[in-house]
């Protein structure tokens, strides 16, 4: 049977090994059939066991973000992925950077670069948003003062001492947009620290953003 038939309902998401293992149920040798279908082009290996439609079945695919949240789990997009996302940085992020409580990885894969760091919980779950990035795809971001949070306290090295090293860091080092700075809501940063790691760093990032 035609595989693109097989795989079209399943677009949305990356396909694991069970979701191959089903749609291929009436050949004899599955796990010969998947290698198959990856040297023909036919499908993408992520990772052992993760795939996407490939380019010569013509399927659109999980979008980037999406995949990200699957590829190493559980995790979210946020650093400047997220920034970008929401247009806080000018800049096209070209690798997808991610947040896990899992150990820190990266992959490179036929569909991008991705990154992830540990965070801790339970400051890992707050300020998370369910993002639809296109029609049946949803994906989990960073909202823009989770992802400025997350860059700070996983930035080796960075500890916030003054206003003045703030700004220079927000606005020279991040490029952040200065009139989305004065948007970020600062009560619901103030709530994290209590369970946030670089607690002053933070307490300083609130105090520089609040004179803004």
């Amino acid at each position: 049977m035609d595989f693109r038939y097989l795989a079209k309902p399943y677009v949305n998401v990356p396909l694991t090994r069970q979701v191959m293992l089903n749609l291929l149920q009436d050949y004899k040798r599955p796990n010969d059939k998947i290698s198959e279908l990856v040297k023909s082009g036919e499908l993408i290996s992520l990772k052992k066991g993760l795939y996407v439609p490939g380019p010569k079945i013509d399927l659109a695919g999980p979008e980037p973000f999406l995949i990200a949240n699957h590829l190493w789990g559980p995790s979210y997009i946020s650093f400047e992925s997220a920034m970008s996302y929401w247009g806080l940085i000018p800049e096209r992020v070209y690798e997808i950077q991610s947040a896990t409580m899992k150990l820190s990885r990266k992959f490179n894969t036929p569909k991008g670069r991705f990154s992830y760091r540990y965070l801790p919980s339970p400051y890992y779950s707050f300020g998370i948003n369910s993002v639809e990035l296109s029609p049946g795809q949803v994906a989990l971001v960073a909202t823009p003062e989770k992802a400025l949070c997350d860059k700070i306290v996983t930035t080796s090295g960075l500890t916030l001492r003054s206003t003045v090293q703030t700004r220079n860091f927000l606005l020279d080092n991040l490029r952040l947009d200065p009139q989305w700075l004065k948007k970020l809501d600062c009560r619901v940063m103030r709530s994290w620290i209590v369970d946030a790691p670089k607690k002053e760093s933070l307490k300083m990032l609130i105090k520089t953003l609040t004179d803004l």
